[in-house]
């Protein structure tokens, strides 16, 4: 098991950065997300840890040496692609004995790892049979195998879930993460998919046009991102934002939208160097526009919306609602009976509200209060049988 730090990297294609000034630190037993739109820089990222692209300026570690200049197959990591990348015309145990084969390890060694990482992934019934034969989900557990019985320092995944349907998708996210704790092993994912990033990550990097716009916990992110560009990337459905002012009078922020003036709620401050008077963009989630009527007392702030669209969901009801000029979208109760063109009020509470500089969209507010205490790294003193002990 090994860390992993970027440190200054750059990745420039002819006159275009890619990657920018990239610098981050991933811990030994970590599972880190990188998530951010097509083009981000998130899989050239990846590629260069891998060794598959050289980083233009910068350095890579990996534990406590550089490897920059290091082929792929000197790196000690394993990597699951998009693609599952296995050989056709091959039953599931010789896929499976490939790289061992190649590596020339013991026959029997790799006999045992390969029963213990079937039994493991559940594919023990599947090993004689070719990958023509397999659902998607059993080519990716297979997938995994090949790259458990590598004993690596490092796992790192691209998108290995896209190909999957939503449901199996949602098994395989629950399979990752169990065998994470199960393994843990320092594990660097990569996917566009922040409902992914949020379920999986014990921290998500975002990135966005080359750059790493914050690093957290998903709860950091969700609570108290440093940017707009954050705040709008996570969370699902998208936060809602609009234009408004705030003022100060007598060191007490308000801000003025919607029609309304409230206080900002003591609980998120303005942030020591935020301006306290100008235009600002405000943000607030859907899930905290409440229905009025049924909303917690504490929604002081009470704004009248007309219903524009209305998308049930089951045990909750998403409502797009129109107030004045700007476009809402809301959670009502999955039972509420609204229509299409009725008037209602929607309620939100001042501590829910996020407010952006205009100019540099960097956040205005300070939510670190609302974040819960995430929990300290630690090397684990053992590993699974299958990769012998750590000492």
């Amino acid at each position: 098991m090994a860390g992993v730090r970027f440190e200054g990297v750059w990745k420039v294609f002819g006159s275009t950065p890619v990657v920018s000034n990239l610098s981050l630190d991933v811990e030994e037993g970590e599972f880190l997300v990188f998530v951010g739109p097509s083009g981000c820089g998130k899989t050239t990222s990846l590629r260069m840890l891998a060794g598959l692209d050289r980083p233009t300026y910068g350095r890579i570690w990996l534990g406590d040496r550089v490897v920059n200049n290091d082929p792929p197959g000197e790196r000690d990591i394993s990597m699951v692609f998009q693609s599952y990348a296995l050989y056709p015309h091959m039953t599931v145990r010789r896929n499976l004995a490939f790289g061992p084969g190649v590596r020339r390890e013991p026959r029997a060694q790799t006999r045992q790892r390969i029963e213990e990482v079937a039994e493991t992934l559940g594919i023990t019934s599947l090993l004689d049979r070719r990958p023509s034969e397999l659902s998607g989900g059993q080519r990716q557990r297979v997938a995994l195998g090949r790259a458990l019985i590598r004993r690596p320092q490092l796992f790192l995944m691209d998108e290995p879930l896209s190909n999957l349907d939503a449901a199996l998708r949602v098994q395989m996210r629950a399979e990752l993460i169990r065998l994470h704790q199960l393994f843990e092993i320092t594990t660097v994912y990569v996917t566009h998919d922040q409902v992914e990033a949020m379920t999986m990550g014990e921290r998500i990097a975002v990135m966005n046009d080359g750059v790493l716009q914050q690093v957290d916990s998903p709860e950091a992110l969700y609570e108290n991102p440093a940017h707009l560009f954050v705040a709008t990337f996570i969370g699902s459905p998208k936060m809602n934002t609009f234009s408004g002012t705030c003022t100060s009078h007598d060191a007490s922020p308000t801000v003025r939208c919607l029609g309304t003036t409230f206080p900002l709620a003591p609980e998120t401050p303005l942030r020591g160097d935020a301006p306290t008077d100008g235009p600002v963009i405000v943000g607030v989630r859907p899930v905290d526009v409440r229905w009025a009527r049924e909303a917690p007392a504490d929604c002081s702030v009470v704004i009248p919306a007309r219903i524009d669209i209305v998308e049930p969901m089951g045990s909750e009801t998403y409502v797009t609602v129109k107030a004045g000029d700007t476009t809402l979208m809301a959670r009502f109760p999955g039972r509420s009976g609204v229509r299409s063109g009725e008037t209602v009020e929607v309620a939100i509470d001042p501590k829910n509200v996020y407010l952006f500089d205009p100019k540099s969209n960097a956040a205005l507010l300070d939510r670190s209060g609302l974040v819960a205490p995430s929990s300290t790294w630690t090397a684990p003193a053992e590993q699974h049988s299958l990769y012998g002990s750590s000492a």
